[in-house]
C-alpha cells in the first residue's frame, strides 16, 4: 500500500503579522511595514484604526516625507456632506498631487482618513472617528515615524466642520466626554495644534435657515443636516447646537484656525466661517479668516488653486515646526 507523503507545514516565523494569530485577533495593532516608493516618500496604507461591529472598518492612510522622522503630521478629513467621500480624494477642484505633494514637500506627514457617513451613525459618531484616529496615529507615532507632540487637521466641507470640532473640543470642554467617545485605542490625548477648515459648517441652528441648493444628481440625497443630526423635529435644535463648532468656540487652549471660504458659496454660506471666526476671536483665539471672492462651494471658479493649498500648507508648517 503507496503511503500518502506528510503534509508539509509552512514556515511562517518569518512573515509579518503572524506571531499573534489568536482568535479573536487583537483589534488594533502596530501598523504593517511601510512601503517607500522612489521618491523616499514611505506609506503606510489601509490601516485600520477602529471598528464597530456591523459597520465597514475606520481605515487611514499615512505618507511620510523623504529623510529622517519624526515629522509633523497633518490629518485630512473629507468632505462629502457627511453622507459621502473618501480618504483618497480631495475635492474635484483640488488635484490629489497638487494636495498631497505640498503636504509632503513641506516636510509634513500626510495622514487621510476615513470616517462613518451618517446613515451608518448619526453626530457624534463622525467626530468620535476623527478622534480615535488621533489616538491611533499618537499611540503608534513612534512606528509610523510622526512627531505626537505636533499634529494638525484639515478639512473640506464637511471634513471641515470635523476639523473646527476637533480644533476646539478638549479637555475641559463642556460635555467633552460625549464627543471624546471611545473607539480605536480607546483613550489618549485628541488635542491638535493647528486647525485648517476649508468651508466648514460652523453653526448648524442659523444654517438651518439657510434654503439647500438643488442637487445635480442622479442619486436622491437626503437632507444632510437631518441625517447628520438624527432625532425628531422636537429634538433637532438641540442636536444642532452640540454639532455646532461656535457653541465650544470659548474653550480653553485653542489651537490656531486658518479658515478659506468661497464668498459665493451656495452651499454653505460664506458667512458660516464668519461666525467661527468671530467667536474664536472673542475668546482670544489665533484665528485668520480668508475669503476667496467670487467662489463657490469647494472653490468653484476660482483661479486660484494653487494659492490656496500653498497657504494652507504653509499655516499648517509654520504653526507644527516643519522643516522641509
Amino acid at each position: 500500500m503507496t503511503q500518502s507523503p506528510p503534509t508539509a507545514t509552512p514556515d511562517m516565523a518569518g512573515l509579518p503579522g503572524t506571531a499573534d494569530m489568536s482568535w479573536p485577533p487583537p483589534p488594533y495593532r502596530p501598523p504593517v511595514p511601510s512601503v517607500t516608493d522612489e521618491h523616499g516618500v514611505r506609506r503606510f496604507d489601509g490601516i485600520t484604526y477602529a471598528t464597530t461591529p456591523g459597520y465597514r472598518p475606520r481605515l487611514l492612510d499615512v505618507q511620510l516625507p523623504a529623510g529622517e522622522g519624526p515629522f509633523p503630521a497633518v490629518v485630512w478629513i473629507h468632505g462629502g456632506g457627511w453622507l459621502d467621500g473618501d480618504r483618497r480624494y480631495p475635492p474635484p477642484t483640488v488635484p490629489v498631487e497638487l494636495l498631497h505633494g505640498s503636504v509632503l514637500a513641506a516636510g509634513l506627514a500626510l495622514v487621510s482618513i476615513d470616517y462613518r457617513h451618517s446613515l451608518e451613525a448619526p453626530f457624534p459618531a463622525q467626530l468620535h472617528d476623527v478622534k480615535a484616529a488621533i489616538r491611533y496615529v499618537r499611540a503608534y507615532a513612534e512606528a509610523l515615524g510622526i512627531d505626537a507632540d505636533r499634529i494638525g487637521v484639515w478639512g473640506e466641507s464637511a471634513g471641515g466642520h470635523l476639523a473646527a470640532l476637533a480644533g476646539v473640543v478638549g479637555p475641559g470642554t463642556a460635555g467633552a466626554e460625549s464627543l471624546e467617545g471611545t473607539q480605536g485605542v480607546g483613550s489618549g490625548a485628541t488635542g491638535v495644534q493647528a486647525v485648517v477648515d476649508w468651508y466648514g459648517v460652523s453653526d448648524l441652528v442659523a444654517v438651518a435657515e439657510h434654503p439647500m441648493p438643488p442637487m445635480p444628481s442622479e442619486v436622491e440625497f437626503p437632507d444632510p443636516y437631518e441625517a447628520l443630526l438624527g432625532g425628531t423635529d422636537a429634538e433637532r435644535p438641540a442636536l444642532a447646537r452640540a454639532a455646532s463648532p461656535v457653541t465650544y468656540a470659548d474653550g480653553p487652549g485653542l489651537p490656531p484656525f486658518l479658515l478659506i471660504h468661497g464668498t459665493n458659496d451656495g452651499l454653505v454660506p460664506y458667512s458660516q466661517s464668519e461666525l467661527l471666526a468671530e467667536a474664536l476671536g472673542s475668546a482670544g483665539g489665533e484665528v485668520t479668516l480668508r475669503p476667496v471672492d467670487g467662489a463657490d462651494h469647494i472653490f468653484l471658479g476660482s483661479p486660484d488653486i494653487v494659492r490656496i493649498v500653498g497657504e494652507s500648507v504653509e499655516f499648517l508648517a509654520r504653526h507644527l515646526g516643519a522643516k522641509a
